[in-house]
């Protein structure tokens, strides 16, 4: 059983266009790469976006300058901390001096730094309210049988300290005698 075609309907005109005209596009130059492309041009739809301007792009980050203070003394960091802290920093930093007389100081992305051979053995910290000596070496390094120490990190573990009265310094030179002979095998 064959159909009969469907008799074609004419539409009636209508007084409004249902859409715009389109203006006429301006005549190209003749390109070898257009031509080349011609065959295989995406709709534009499916292009992608044009890149954004050079002008709109952010400035490439630039790397910070080396610290002015690297590898300086270790006095001048003391000079700058508060007064409360200053008394319990020289003091850390008489402990350490006292286990350890070798060892060479200098300062460290803005903190003291104490090291043997060029190793690093322990670091002094100063905040806003409290310090830290931070100890340098693997987790289960340093004897803690009254849990001050705080951090099980794999490169160290630190003593936060906010009052002089605080410092265990039977602790802290058997701490810093620990660190000593880590930093001297190495």
């Amino acid at each position: 059983m064959t159909r009969a075609p469907k008799p074609k309907t004419q539409k009636k005109p209508t007084s409004k266009p249902t859409s715009k005209p389109k203006p006429p596009k301006p005549p190209s130059t003749p390109n070898k790469t257009a031509a080349r492309k011609s065959s295989t041009a995406k709709p534009a739809a499916a292009r992608p976006a044009a890149a954004k301007p050079a002008a709109a792009r952010k400035p490439a980050v630039k790397k910070p300058a080396p610290r002015g203070d690297f590898g300086a003394p270790i006095a001048g960091f003391f000079a700058k901390q508060p007064r409360p802290l200053r008394p319990l920093l020289e003091e850390l930093r008489d402990l350490v001096q006292e286990a350890v007389p070798d060892a060479e100081s200098s300062i460290k992305w803005g903190m003291p730094f104490f090291t043997i051979d060029g190793t690093m053995m322990c670091a002094l910290a100063g905040h806003k309210s409290h310090v830290n000596l931070i100890l340098s070496g693997p987790p289960g390094t340093y004897a803690d049988p009254d849990n001050r120490l705080i951090g099980a990190a794999k490169t160290g573990r630190h003593l936060k300290l906010t009052a002089t009265d605080k410092v265990p310094r039977d602790a802290v030179r058997g701490w810093l005698a620990t660190a000593a002979a880590l930093a001297r095998s190495k």
